[in-house]
């Protein structure tokens, strides 16, 4: 007997409960490998593209272009070819029948919620999943918060616990940024590290988050497992100066999207529930300010990035990984390259500078090989 791999909405964030298919890639008959992008789908936040679970033949679709889906049902079907006909058809009622009493039981018992907590003089918002040890720390970048990690946290979370918090500015957490350095932001990290009883950590930052890390990994070597940066600031001058800007002074919709668009390889990923959320943040109070003072120390007056950690790189005795998309419009995928032989690098072709959601199955393999 051959097997049957179920496609099913997956969960992309805390508050998804429902997307919209969009359209398929592959029609039924295909060879599919496993991970390949087969179907995609729109939630309220972002689109994306779900993967195959397994190398076989696509064998059906349950949902279709328009459909309304919720979280855990079964979009289609992949399994040998050897299968037959009606087994498939018992899979998919046997599916059904579970999939109504789970999601009963899911109603009755929810899921992990974001948390706060007081460290110094500053109130930090995170979230963790996930048990084990050998935890991991997820710091996201300018202008973003923990749900830029939507595609990635429950996946790693599978065999440790993954930690991802807002950085001081951002999201949910205080907007008393101190003094804006990327010195004083590693240094927040490390005590929310010391507060939530993490001695040491993988540490995976995207963009500022990616300086960040690497600056705690300079400080305090001893606090990091492996160093993963993407996308990362800090490893070269070069900038979009005028997305930082564009971002910090859009005040409505239409000033927004275009800079938020730069963030992606396929600005179709820019949802407008996306734009909507950006601006609910940026109208916050204390959040102007923050962003401003940030983006002042971020860059020099010739708009170049003003702290550079390179050279760091090579002193780092832990494992690391340098992940890029190619088509990254904010920070030049050429600060790649040349970096130290010990350090493995990736650059994901056609792909943007948001690579952990446009690229959310190739992120999260690499970060799992790294922690291995």
């Amino acid at each position: 007997m051959g097997l049957v791999h179920k496609i099913a909405m997956p969960k992309w964030g805390l508050s998804m409960k429902e997307a919209r298919v969009i359209g398929w890639l592959r029609e039924p008959g295909d060879s599919v490998t496993h991970s390949e992008e087969l179907v995609e789908v729109e939630s309220e936040k972002i689109a994306g593209a779900v993967e195959s679970p397994a190398t076989g033949i696509l064998r059906r679709q349950l949902a279709h272009a328009g459909d309304v889906v919720p979280v855990g049902a079964l979009l289609g079907v992949v399994a040998d070819a050897g299968v037959a006909d009606a087994e498939i058809d018992r899979f998919v009622a046997d599916f059904l029948a579970r999939f109504q009493l789970e999601a009963a039981q899911s109603a009755a018992q929810p899921g992990p919620e974001p948390q706060k907590i007081v460290v110094g003089r500053r109130t930090l918002r995170y979230l963790v999943m996930g048990e084990g040890a050998e935890p991991a720390m997820l710091i996201h970048g300018f202008g973003g918060d923990l749900n830029n990690w939507l595609f990635n946290h429950a996946a790693l979370a599978a065999r440790r616990p993954v930690y991802a918090l807002d950085l001081p500015g951002h999201g949910e957490s205080t907007k008393d940024v101190g003094t804006g350095t990327i010195d004083e932001l590693a240094q927040v990290v490390a005590e929310f590290m010391d507060a939530v009883g993490l001695p040491s950590a993988h540490l995976v930052g995207h963009s500022l988050g990616g300086a960040v890390a690497l600056m705690l990994a300079a400080r305090r070597p001893q606090s990091v497992r492996s160093l993963a940066l993407i996308a990362s600031a800090g490893l070269g001058p070069e900038i979009d100066a005028g997305y930082i800007e564009g971002f910090v002074t859009a005040a409505n919709r239409n000033a927004l999207k275009p800079h938020a668009a730069k963030l992606f390889a396929d600005p179709g990923l820019v949802t407008r529930r996306m734009i909507d959320d950006l601006l609910k943040y940026k109208r916050l109070e204390g959040v102007d300010a923050s962003l401003r003072l940030l983006s002042q120390k971020l860059l020099t007056s010739g708009g170049e990035q003003a702290t550079l950690l390179r050279d760091e790189l090579a002193k780092l005795r832990a494992k690391a990984l340098v992940v890029w998309g190619s088509y990254d419009q904010i920070i030049p995928a050429r600060h790649a390259l040349g970096l130290p032989s010990s350090v493995k690098v990736e650059v994901l072709a056609d792909k943007g500078h948001m690579l952990m959601l446009e690229a959310a199955g190739e992120v999260n393999r690499l970060l799992g090989e790294l922690w291995v």
